[in-house]
């Protein structure tokens, strides 16, 4: 196993790592309404770092960059709040309801009871002026959604108790016999209602009304009137069926793929960025090296030469050629040297939270240990294996199924809206009434009693009523949800055709890549042979110099082609590294090279 790869399994589980959402842990009564607990975000660089810097010098490998870099990055960081983000929409989705933003479409319908006393006696008869609102706020609201709306699937509570004491004056005695009708009433009204994925919603409601008034006209004072009613209702076309009322459900968790993708995708673009920038400055220090030998060579030729000059072997003014070549191979080293530099600074940078304003790491100098390495040869599997590896592990090929399968299920969503709606409601209802007669009142011994008594009457089902409701509606020409329709299957079939073009595009990619790989590997390989040469012919020419039988020109030529040989090789090794970076990432697989999970690289650190 490689040490940077020791070091990267060593430093991955001591980040420190966070959740980005706590959520609440208290009872199951009280948690769903507190607040999830978001922890602040980390500006700062981890002390991880700075432990691998050692005597003033910053010791990377490889994997140690990539390491730091995935910590670090802040555009990564701020990649990894789109899982969690999903998975809350994730979560909001299997709730149930309409879009974010729009009403939700909830239907409440809670009969109360009513009946009791002399206002009761006067409502029934439809004398009473107040009336009764029965209908919602939002009953003639529109939703701007295709397709039929999910009904609510969380469990909804809903509970009124009130107490009043009130007196009404009697303009007409004759009813209430008294003047002044004075009342006192409590109800306990409460009810659940469960939505269906399938395609309605069931509603159970226990309401009980308490009466006690002066009119000693009442056949029952003080009294009990309870009602429990369970109502039903579910659509049988439009909005029906558990696929269409489901599909947002499915979208979210497309969307949840979708988004470890797009942070997948983040991910590989960040390690081959910090592996090519991690072998630009290992290219810049062999280039910087090789730079260092041919001024060394230069800086031997000068001295020889000024010392054929000093015995008389040749005349003084070949003196400035040997300055002129040293002078550039000077240049030539402190430009290198520069590069290394300013190479180490964009490493760093990228490594940082902080970037170059952590004072720690500003000053140590960058020393990676790692080095390119090129085979003897390239061992690259067929093409057809190869792409289907780009399938199997490419972001956007996932991305792109991803994208596909999200259209066909909202495309239920449309085929559905195409149909006319039909709902079916049905509704049972068991009522009581019981209490203490008025004296003077004769009524039916069945209803004399306290709460125990009416209750009986419901569990019995003395008072019971049902009804059935059929409510069909629909457009004579339909044609804004048939455009919906077809606009959804045209898209489809473009998604399927554009995912040909790609894959197509994909295996030119791959094939181009291959070849250059291999092209790559074979100008390195020449470069190398060119490099040995150019070493042997300055070597015969210097011997030759010095023994006279040389003129100066033949080895400054000798030591310029020396020069630019060694540079070629350094330029086709650092060539072949980002081929080799740029074939893993168009195959996908960069992250399983530098051995990186995922899974560690979504975790808060």
């Amino acid at each position: 196993m490689k040490p940077g790869l020791l070091v990267l399994l060593f430093l991955l589980p001591a980040f420190g790592q966070q959740p980005f959402v706590a959520r609440p842990k208290s009872n199951v009564l009280w948690r769903p309404y507190q607040t999830p607990e978001v922890p602040p975000s980390r500006l700062t660089n981890s002390d991880k770092l700075h432990s691998l810097i050692r005597a003033g010098k910053l010791y990377l490998t490889l994997q140690d960059a990539i390491a730091m870099a995935i910590e670090n990055n802040l555009d990564l960081e701020i990649a990894r709040y789109g899982p969690v983000s999903a998975e809350w929409n994730l979560q909001r989705a299997e709730a149930g309801g309409a879009l974010k933003g729009v009403p939700s479409g909830n239907t409440f319908v809670n009969q109360v009871t009513a009946g009791q006393g002399i206002n009761g006696a006067v409502q029934s008869a439809g004398l009473s002026s107040s009336g009764g609102g029965g209908g919602g706020g939002n009953t003639n609201t529109q939703i701007s959604q295709i397709g039929p709306i999910t009904p609510n699937l969380d469990t909804v509570f809903q509970n009124t108790t009130a107490f009043a004491h009130l007196t009404f004056p009697q303009p007409n005695s004759v009813l209430s016999q008294t003047t002044a009708l004075v009342n006192d009433t409590r109800r306990f009204n409460s009810f659940a209602q469960q939505g269906l994925v399938s395609g309605g919603f069931v509603q159970v409601a226990v309401n009980s009304s308490y009466l006690n008034e002066n009119s000693p006209n009442d056949v029952l004072n003080p009294s009990w009137a309870p009602i429990a009613q369970v109502f039903f209702r579910h659509s049988l076309l439009n909005g029906f069926g558990a696929g269409v009322n489901s599909r947002f459900i499915k979208v979210s968790r497309g969307e949840l793929g979708a988004s470890r993708e797009t942070f997948r995708s983040q991910l590989l673009s960040l390690v081959a960025r910090i592996a090519n920038q991690y072998w630009d400055l290992v290219s810049a220090e062999e280039d910087l090296k090789a730079k260092q030998r041919t001024l060394e060579i230069a800086g031997k030729f000068l001295d020889d030469t000024k010392s054929r000059i000093q015995v008389g072997e040749i005349a003084g003014f070949e003196v400035f050629r040997a300055q002129t070549e040293f002078s550039t191979r000077t240049q030539e080293e402190a430009i290198a040297e520069a590069t290394v530099r300013q190479r180490e600074i964009v490493l760093k940078d990228a490594l940082s939270r902080e970037g170059l304003a952590d004072a720690m790491l500003d000053s140590p100098e960058l020393i990676p240990l790692d080095r390119i390495q090129v085979p003897e040869q390239e061992d690259l599997p067929p093409l057809r294996e190869l792409v289907a590896r780009a399938m199997a592990l490419r972001p956007d090929v996932a991305l792109s199924k991803i994208e596909d399968e999200t259209q066909r299920i909202s495309a239920l969503g449309t085929e559905n809206g195409v149909r006319p709606s039909l709902q079916a409601t049905v509704v049972a209802s068991a009522r009581g009434l019981a209490g203490t007669p008025n004296p003077g009142q004769d009524p039916n011994p069945q209803i004399v009693g306290g709460l125990g008594t009416a209750l009986g009457q419901i569990f019995k089902g003395d008072f019971t009523s049902r009804q059935g409701t059929l409510v069909f509606s629909g457009n004579l020409k339909n044609h804004t949800a048939q455009a919906d329709y077809g606009i959804d299957q045209l898209q489809i079939i473009q998604g399927d055709l554009m995912e040909r073009r790609n894959r197509n595009q994909l295996v030119v990619d791959i094939s181009n890549q291959m070849i250059a790989l291999r092209q790559a590997r074979s100008r390195y390989s020449q470069a190398v042979d060119t490099r040995v040469l150019q070493e042997q012919l300055l070597d015969k020419e210097q011997q030759q110099f010095l023994l006279g039988g040389s003129a100066i020109e033949r080895v400054v030529t000798a030591a310029r082609s020396l020069a630019t040989a060694q540079y070629t090789e350094v330029a086709a090794m650092a060539a072949y590294s980002r081929t080799r970076v740029a074939l893993d990432q168009v195959l996908g697989q960069t992250l399983e090279v530098n051995h990186i999970s995922l899974e560690d690289a979504l975790e808060r650190r």
